[in-house]
């Protein structure tokens, strides 16, 4: 199958809604994390974790789908391969208030392949196209789709060009790629992450023979001088890992990446804006670990930081765990910075 393409090439639009993505991660993007991301960035656009139809279809739907008002841009990211449940979810996105619904087209692990959805949709373009047009007749909001360049030991442009030529035939007109092949045998998810080599090249070509999508670019990201170069050939870049990791580097997305004033001016403002959250939370009947995990990496390669996570890794989980608990860690912080700033004098 081949498409007409122009040869155009297209430059990033400093205003694009997906100019700036953090990524959704199982088990990471929670709405605790995409609160605090959101205190870091107001521009950022974030995603939660995968949920499945099934989940949606015949679970808590609350439970999924519950977010903070503050998270806004905020997308759902959906798994799953039939049309009709597909076009179902997508309307409850809406109807739950999400900006954009995403369909994930780049899972590796045996859950998605036991269910033959995720990375697997890769070889059924026209079932992608056709889930993606259910999904746009169901909703009003951006439907998108996240996908990988190729499967297993698949080294085919064409091929990844045509499997987007045929979803963007159903509507889809913004695809977030994941510049790696997904291995469906042979390497873990997280070996998934790492092992299959980059081609950034792939997808600058593609955004040059699809100018009018929307191409933004995931894998291996780890700065933002890093997005900042490929958005000289992109109208996007998502990171995950680095932002989870460190979190401090959304901290300046807003200045660099859109010219726009940052939200705060050190990581101590951003552990104080967490403080009423954090609050609100365990008044809820929350506890302190669910919010602090996401907090870990916050003074990563700071003077201090590994005391920081090593004191809310060991007691943030305990029952009379409150906001002091982490106000405790960050003052370890503060010692050892002033530690570090008289050995210098």
């Amino acid at each position: 199958m081949s498409f007409h393409v122009n040869n155009t090439p297209g430059i990033a639009d400093p205003i694009s809604p997906w100019r700036f993505c953090t990524a959704p991660c199982m088990d990471w993007t929670d709405r605790h994390c995409r609160y605090f991301w959101r205190t870091l960035s107001r521009r950022s656009r974030v995603y939660t974790e995968m949920v499945t139809t099934g989940a949606l279809l015949f679970g808590d739907v609350a439970s999924h789908l519950q977010f903070n008002d503050e998270e806004h841009p905020v997308a759902l990211q959906l798994g799953g391969a039939e049309p009709r449940e597909l076009a179902q979810c997508a309307r409850l996105a809406e109807d739950w208030g999400y900006d954009e619904v995403n369909l994930n087209c780049g899972c590796p692990s045996d859950r998605v392949q036991n269910g033959r959805f995720g990375a697997c949709l890769m070889l059924e373009p026209e079932r992608v196209r056709d889930c993606v047009a259910a999904m746009i007749d169901a909703c009003s909001i951006p439907v998108t789709v996240k996908q990988r360049i190729g499967i297993d030991d698949q080294e085919d442009y064409g091929r990844f060009r045509d499997f987007v030529g045929t979803v963007a035939s159903g509507g889809c007109s913004v695809f977030i790629v994941h510049a790696r092949n997904a291995w469906l045998q042979g390497l873990s998810p997280k070996e998934n992450r790492d092992i299959p080599p980059l081609k950034y090249d792939w997808v600058i070509r593609l955004k040059r023979e699809f100018p009018a999508l929307t191409i933004v670019l995931n894998g291996g990201l780890t700065s933002l001088e890093e997005c900042t170069d490929h958005l000289n050939n992109l109208d996007g870049v998502m990171l995950g890992r680095a932002a989870y990791q460190n979190p401090w580097l959304l901290s300046r997305v807003d200045s660099k990446l859109f010219k726009t004033d940052d939200p705060l001016r050190s990581r101590s403002e951003a552990v104080n804006a967490m403080i009423p959250y954090i609050e609100r939370h365990l008044a809820g009947g929350g506890k302190l670990h669910h919010v602090t995990r996401h907090l870990l990496g916050l003074y990563s390669r700071q003077p201090g930081g590994r005391q920081f996570r090593r004191a809310l890794s060991e007691n943030a989980h305990r029952e009379e765990a409150t906001a002091k608990t982490l106000l405790a860690a960050v003052e370890l912080c503060a010692i050892s910075d002033q530690a570090v700033a008289t050995a210098r004098h």
